[in-house]
């Protein structure tokens, strides 16, 4: 017996040397394996280009999208969206290792070693391709938090759930991935990963939840807290002020993050920070000389409640009294007088005037006059669309407007506004005639000599709008004026064209009104028929004498009804 055993001793020792020789010749053993791709006894330069050309080959199926089940549901998950990658050189580190020589020789004598690859993942970015199927597999956890009925702070106790476990799911993934390359070039095709839901539980626990209450929800309440400005100025935070600011919600993890939301300090502070802020007031142009002439803009000031809210925090826990300094900031206006010196803005582009019975006395010139102050001195930078509707807001009785007549329901009747297309022919035609680019206008339904036909156009708030685009590299501002016979709008800027000319053609198709009695009331005016018709404007541009373009502008009236306020007779 102690023969037998000497003898095995040695062959083991002669084993060890010839064997050992045979299994390391090169830096990587014999039989290893990585992904199906022979690495035995190649050097690790060579084992690096030999499994990187294998990837390459293969690039296809590699990069070929991968099934993931997550509860009931397939995902189809891109490796390159989500990071999967073979780091090669770490892999082949993995392949050449032998801390354990013995073993490692009678692999290579014995049988095949195959080494798993060394794979890299963004972990949050499966995270997020899986979550949506995830919660809907699985439960909610219920997330802590202390939330404020009034100044009360109601706690809200965690729960465990069923959901994803990011690290396991990155963990599966990476192991199933890639499949064995084959070195004739068959793809294995990959099986269903599984990502089981496992049982999450909140970082925060119930007894943290009455901590915070006790330690910081409930002390932040109990009394205000004094913020004190530059040139000693105060502001009060009140409890409840305190309450609608002070968030104690939980992240995606179950952990609870205090903070003072800054825009609902701004809104609980808002009447107390009016006499204390400044609001900028942006460059303008003024026209008080009858030309515009640049007026400076004004920078404001504000609390700066975003610093506020960072230094308040701390403080909620502390005993009375509680006092923190706030910060102001400036507030830059938006436009800047250098910046309206680069418009242009130097010259009458164009004026065009339109004229109304009754002088100033009149509720319907009243309104136009009311509009035309809205608008007056408004910029319309190069390439801004400028719409009536969104300037003026709504035109009603508290806005100062008026009734008068305008058309409702194919007559004249009272409505509140009444008169206002005028302003918006007016303002039209200005425009029409600097050339600016037509975006929207729509002409009355009947024709009315105090217009132009087919270069008009009505306004009714919200649905009837005027707007034009300045198509130009210059600025555009709009100038009105008014007196007892009419209103003029006038625009400044730069000259693009040297003249803009309007050619009607003749009226077509024209149809004769119809005589309709109503029944007399405050909503019936008499009106006298016009006849209907159909006519062309051409919009003509000249630049250097010469006819450069025209545009065609066609509109079709309907014929208005004689109206008479009385019945029809026998």
């Amino acid at each position: 017996m102690l023969i037998v055993v000497a003898v095995v001793i040695a062959l083991i020792a002669t084993g060890t040397v010839v064997g050992g020789t045979f299994a390391y010749a090169g830096d990587v053993p014999r039989g290893t394996t990585v992904l199906g791709v022979d690495l035995s006894a190649m050097t690790r330069e060579e084992a690096i280009a030999t499994l990187e050309e294998a990837l390459a080959r293969e690039a296809d199926a590699v990069a070929a999208p991968l099934s993931v089940r997550v509860g009931e549901t397939v995902v189809e998950v891109v490796p390159a969206e989500v990071g999967l990658a073979v780091d090669v050189a770490a892999t082949v580190d993995r392949a050449i290792e032998r801390a354990h020589p013995v073993p490692a020789m009678f692999g290579a004598i014995f049988g095949p070693r195959d080494v798993p690859p060394v794979v890299t993942m963004d972990t949050e970015a499966l995270r997020e391709q899986l979550q949506e199927p995830a919660e809907a597999a699985g439960e909610a956890m219920t997330l802590p938090a202390v939330r404020f009925e009034g100044t009360e702070p109601v706690p809200v106790y965690p729960e465990p759930g069923l959901g994803l476990d990011p690290d396991l799911a990155a963990e599966r993934v990476a192991a199933a991935w890639p499949p064995p390359l084959v070195v004739t070039g068959t793809w294995r095709e990959p099986a269903v990963i599984e990502v089981p839901l496992v049982e999450i539980t909140p970082v925060h626990t119930a007894e943290d939840v009455d901590r915070l209450v006790a330690e910081l929800a409930r002390p932040a309440v109990a009394a205000p807290v004094t913020a004190t400005l530059p040139g000693g100025a105060e502001l009060e935070i009140s409890p409840e002020v305190i309450a609608a600011s002070l968030t104690l919600e939980s992240d995606a993890t179950g952990e609870i993050v205090p903070e003072v939301d800054p825009k609902a300090l701004r809104k609980g502070l808002k009447e107390q920070l009016k006499p204390v802020e400044r609001k900028p007031v942006d460059a303008r142009f003024s026209l008080a000389s009858g030309r515009p002439e640049i007026v400076e803009e004004k920078d404001g000031e504000q609390v700066d409640t975003e610093a506020l809210a960072a230094d308040l925090l701390p403080v909620l826990s502390q005993p009375q009294p509680r006092t923190v300094t706030a910060t102001t900031r400036t507030r830059p206006a938006k436009l800047t007088s250098d910046d309206l010196a680069e418009l242009g803005v130097k010259e009458q582009i164009s004026t065009f005037t339109t004229y109304y019975d009754g002088g100033l006395a009149e509720p319907r010139n009243q309104n136009i006059a009311l509009l035309a102050d809205m608008v007056d001195g408004a910029l319309v930078l190069p390439g801004e669309v400028f719409s009536l509707n969104e300037f003026s807001g709504p035109r009603g009785y508290e806005q100062g407007f008026q009734d008068a007549p305008v058309i409702l329901d194919g007559r004249l009747q009272p409505a509140v506004g009444g008169g206002l297309s005028q302003f918006t022919t007016t303002l039209f035609n200005a425009a029409f005639y600097a050339g600016l680019e037509d975006v929207e206008h729509t002409p009355h339904s009947y024709y009315y000599s105090r217009y132009p036909a087919v270069i008009e156009a009505t306004i009714f708030y919200p649905s009837l709008d005027m707007k034009f685009r300045n198509d130009t590299e210059y600025g555009v501002v709009i100038d009105t004026s008014y007196d007892e016979a009419g209103i003029t709008v006038t625009l400044w800027g730069t000259k693009v064209w040297d003249e803009v000319t309007a050619e009607w053609s003749d009226r077509r198709d024209v149809t004769q009104p119809k005589r309709q009695y109503i029944e007399p009331g405050p909503s019936c005016i008499d009106t006298v028929g016009i006849p209907g018709f159909t006519q062309d404007v051409w919009r003509v541009f000249y630049r250097d004498g010469q006819e450069i373009k025209r545009e065609k502008f066609t509109w079709r009236y309907d014929a208005q009804p004689e109206f008479i306020c009385g019945e029809k007779p026998d």
